[in-house]
């Protein structure tokens, strides 16, 4: 071999040496081209040709030239795929794309438990074409339409912005329109209404609880309520989709929580402003109270915690019978001694717990940080609650408080510092001997956008979810503002149940856990699921029971072991052509001259459109994950 046919690379600072035959046998290949000098290189003091890629991956990528066989056990797949994509070498890419799409649940692993797809939303686009773009994802280019990434005014159109559950009820929320979806017998969810297209973005939204009609022990309508700027509509709605627009009200103030406690609907401005509509009086009263800085509800109790340091609650159940000179009843429960603000609040909810009367457990966070507990036991009845310990474990706000049977967690605004302990009960009251004792403490980053929606917050909320009484409380972990994965981690410990990664790889924009009623067959009991809004404005929903109990067995969750594994699956495709079709079965993909002139909805159900590709243009898929990493400033599509 003559000494010009050795190349000699210099790859992010190491030395490889091959020949040119090895690198030209794939042709229209970045080697390929390189070496014919079709395009121009860069040549460190010795002469090799400088490559600013990792060495490692090159190693691999190299070795596959020589023998035309790959060793994924060293390397992830979706990174050998990108470098195998930067090289041009379309045959490894292939194979390791086949191998990318088996190892990946497409059509969702054991916690995926249903699909529910966009609804019929009315716009008010002056131009229809533009609206039904927005609506479907689609621009028309080359005779037809053709699936694309939904971004700018479009995405904001379609995202699903807030999710709330009551029993086998969800709500969900659009920029501008509320759908209302009912789960049937066999898992089966339907939409039974979509309200009007309101001007006004929505930023909040509450679903009511059981409301009584007539002689009727329950009723089968709810109340549903969104709130955009001062403003709260209120509508009721059947389960036939029949619904009846109660009203529009005002607090006049911003509305910052919006919340039913049963039947009546309660709107709060944390800059000291609280509404309340009952729904037998049909009377909307607002009041003016201390800027508010947190909340909580403890059966038919509202909880207030105050800017001055105090922690007030009204008795729901009782308004509007006691009624005073058209003022709410408002009671101070505590007052904390150093006067901080009250920025997090949590009342341990059991079988005799009572505001007002003789029982009461309840935390709290302050503005400098501090975790306190405060009690009330029959014997101490005359003196208030008291204070029974203090925290001084954070330095930043508390944002969050749960004090639940076993365990007391906070989180303050440190990136979501978690902090947890453990607590003893004697006789269901909080033992004094040996006391809440450290047990865990992690972080929760969860990053968000410059300027985000102003519903993002409360439709992407980190947690705790899960009853107070139950030992598996979670939180859900949304890492970037634009990402299709979702962390789901015990709010004890903070470890990992599960990853959460949408079936589509459409982004995920808001979430909600909630457990809906089991059927109506003996022995069937609530299941706690994961519902996940995203941009295309559809719904996927997450067996989150299915994943604790496969963690509290120590199994893996969402891998089934057996059959061939990636590094198997590579070697048995060397002798195998594959192309990029996206069919489940082998299938001849049509000459893109032959899709011009075929209508739209013949494209669609042939899926010739999302489905199929040539191997020289990039693919670009509404059906698939996109193997581009998560991007904070938009998904980039090439």
């Amino acid at each position: 071999m003559d000494d010009r046919d050795i190349v000699n690379f210099n790859v992010g600072g190491t030395r490889f040496a091959t020949s040119k035959q090895t690198l030209t046998w794939v042709s229209d290949s970045f080697f390929s081209s390189l070496v014919s000098g079709r395009i121009p290189s860069i040549k460190d003091s010795t002469g090799a040709i400088f490559i600013d890629r990792d060495p490692s991956l090159f190693a691999s990528i190299l070795n596959y030239l020589r023998t035309k066989d790959i060793d994924v056990k060293h390397h992830e797949l979706t990174a050998l795929k990108k470098e195998a994509e930067y090289y041009g070498i379309s045959p490894l890419v292939n194979r390791l794309s086949l191998c990318c799409e088996l190892m990946s649940a497409s059509c969702g692993g054991v916690l995926f438990h249903g699909f529910i797809p966009p609804p019929e939303l009315s716009h008010s686009d002056a131009d229809p074409l533009e609206a039904f773009k927005c609506k479907h994802g689609l621009e028309y280019g080359e005779g037809a339409f053709h699936s694309i990434p939904v971004s700018g005014k479009g995405k904001a159109l379609r995202q699903v912005t807030l999710i709330k559950g009551h029993h086998n009820w969800i709500a969900a929320a659009y920029p501008h329109n509320i759908c209302i979806y009912k789960i049937r017998e066999r898992s089966l969810w339907h939409c039974i209404w979509t309200s009007p297209h309101m001007e006004q973005f929505i930023e909040r939204l509450a679903i009511n609880a059981k409301a009584q009609s007539g002689t009727s022990k329950e009723s089968t309508h709810r109340l549903v309520a969104a709130s955009y700027g001062s403003s709260v509509r209120l509508w009721q709605v059947t389960s036939a989709g029949e619904a009846t627009d109660i009203g529009n009200f005002n607090l006049t103030v911003c509305v910052d929580e919006l919340l039913f406690i049963g039947s009546q609907l309660v709107a709060l401005g944390k800059s000291g402003k609280l509404g309340v509509w009952h729904s037998m009086s049909q009377h909307w009263q607002v009041q003016g109270v201390t800027p508010i800085t947190s909340f909580d509800v403890a059966g038919t109790n509202l909880l207030l915690g105050c800017r001055n340091g105090s922690i007030y609650y009204i008795d729901m159940q009782k308004f509007p019978l006691r009624m005073k000179d058209n003022d709410l009843l408002i009671s101070e429960l505590f007052h904390d001694v150093n006067e901080h603000a009250i920025t997090a609040l949590s009342v341990y909810v059991s079988p005799t717990t009572s505001i007002s009367g003789n029982r009461v457990e309840l935390a709290y966070g302050t503005h400098q940080g501090t975790v306190n507990i405060i009690i009330q036991h029959p014997e101490t009845v005359g003196r208030g609650p008291q204070l029974f310990q203090t925290f001084s474990v954070h330095k930043c706000p508390v944002a969050r408080v749960d004090l639940s049977d076993k365990h007391l967690l906070s989180v303050c605004t440190d990136y979501n510092h978690v902090r947890t302990w453990s607590i003893t009960r004697f006789r269901g009251m909080i033992s004094t001997q040996p006391g809440p004792l450290p047990r865990a403490s992690f972080k929760l980053l969860s990053l968000e956008d410059v300027d985000p929606l102003n519903s993002y917050r409360a439709g992407n909320h980190v947690g705790p979810y899960g009853d107070s009484s139950d030992d598996q409380q979670i939180f859900v972990q949304k890492v970037l503002p634009e990402t299709d994965m979702l962390y789901i981690r015990l709010a004890a410990t903070g470890h990992t149940v599960c990853l959460i990664r949408s079936t589509d790889g459409s982004e995920i924009t808001s979430f909600c856990v909630h457990d809906c009623e089991g059927s109506s067959r003996m022995g069937s009991r609530p299941r706690r699921y994961l519902f996940t809004g995203h941009s295309n404005g559809s719904l996927q929903v997450w067996d989150l029971t299915t994943a604790l109990d496969l963690y509290s067995k120590n199994e893996t969750v969402g891998e089934t072991p057996g059959g061939p594994t990636a590094s198997d699956l590579v070697s048995m495709l060397e002798f195998c052509d594959v192309s990029n079709s996206r069919h489940t079965t082998p299938n001849v993909s049509p000459s893109p001259s032959l899709l011009r002139g075929i209508s739209q909805r013949s494209l669609t159900q042939r899926g010739c459109v999302s489905t199929t590709s040539t191997p020289q243009s990039p693919l670009v898929s509404a059906t698939r994950p996109s193997t581009a990493p998560p991007n904070i400033q938009g998904s980039n599509v090439p």
